[in-house]
Order: structure tokens, then sequence, then C-alpha cells
């Protein structure tokens, strides 16, 4: 009878840290996931993954780098860019420091928390 017990003790400990395990880092990190802005010339997109790495472009120069996403929000980690200089075109995606997710549209924050500009989502 204890051992029985102490079975379906561990069993239950261990369904609940599957359960626990199973909501670290996922559904929710999906909010984040995928194409954001407009690919036509001189506006700005990313492209971000499950793993937090992203790529695209300020309108003008190309963008690269690794972030960390926590539910519906990237942390951008350092952002590789080219240097290119072009006319008419606002490179404020260059100067992301975080992006929050409020259903299709990601506020993009600069490090001091500004706001410095939205993306739509744009496909998957």
């Amino acid at each position: 009878m204890l051992r029985q017990r102490r079975i379906r003790h561990l069993t239950a400990v261990a369904a609940a840290v599957l359960l626990l395990a199973g909501c670290a880092g996922t559904p929710s990190g999906q909010a984040v996931v995928g194409r954001w802005g407009s690919t036509s010339t001189g506006q700005p997109n990313l492209d971000i993954e499950n793993d937090g790495t992203f790529s695209g472009s300020d309108g003008c120069n190309t963008l690269s780098g690794k972030g960390q996403i926590d539910g519906d929000e990237i942390t951008f980690g350092p952002i590789a860019s080219t240097l290119m200089a072009c006319e008419n075109v606002d490179t404020w995606l260059g100067k992301a420091a975080t992006g929050n997710v409020s259903g299709d549209t990601m506020t993009v924050l600069d490090d001091g928390g500004s706001t410095i500009g939205t993306l739509k989502r744009s496909g998957s």
C-alpha cells in the first residue's frame, strides 16, 4: 500500500514537472516569431526565428543578430548591420533594444525605453 502511494506521488510530481517544463518557453513566445514589417523598398522588416535569431532590413541596411524571446517580448542582442547611406530612409530599426507584441503589432523600443517605431505582422 505504501509503495503504491509513493508511485502515485512520484507520478504526480513527474507530470507536474513535465507540465511546467512545457510552459517554460513555448506557445506565448510564438507571438514574436515570424515576419514583421514590409519588404518593400525603403521599409523596415524583420524575420524572427524560434531561437531568437533575427534578420531583416532597416529599409536601407541589412540587419542580423540574436535576441532573447520571453513571452510576447524580444530583447535584441547586438545588431550587426551594413553601413550604407540611403536618402529619405529613417533607419530607426537599427536602434532597437526590445520589441513588444500585442496582436499583430510589434512596438519597438530603444535602449532608453522610448518607442521608436512599430512593425505589423506580415506573414509566417
